[in-house]
């Protein structure tokens, strides 16, 4: 019998896996680099324009929520094409509501982007 490894060495283990899965998903996957683009320049706004903490907070929060959610959907993705390869009526539902999703957080975080942004451009 092996012996039990640690809860701390389970836990930097878990840690390693997720480093892996982000990394993955942004070498992987488009929509992630594009995110990931668009995230690098909202946080040179936020230091162009000296944008407070709180919205620093909100900022980030968004940031993260959007990337957070495509992993998700990527993950969906990549689920339902190992169950189902071919084009199946229901797989694509799953998709599309995946996406939808992701596109849901993607125009609140635009929304919250042009609250912090525009007093300050105008």
């Amino acid at each position: 019998m092996s012996k039990k490894e640690s809860f701390l060495v389970n836990r930097l283990k878990s840690v390693g896996y997720a480093f892996k899965g982000m990394l993955l998903l942004l070498k992987n996957e488009a929509s992630i680099k594009i995110q990931f683009v668009i995230a690098l320049l909202v946080t040179a706004a936020g230091f162009y324009f000296n944008i407070s903490s709180n919205e620093w907070i909100i900022q980030f929060l968004a940031i993260g929520l959007v990337m957070s959610i495509e992993g998700i959907n990527t993950a969906i993705e990549e689920i339902a094409n190992f169950i189902h390869p071919g084009h199946h009526e229901k797989i694509g539902l799953i998709k599309d509501i995946a996406a939808g999703a992701v596109f849901i957080a993607s125009v609140f975080a635009v929304i919250i982007g042009f609250i912090i942004y525009l007093p300050k451009i105008f």
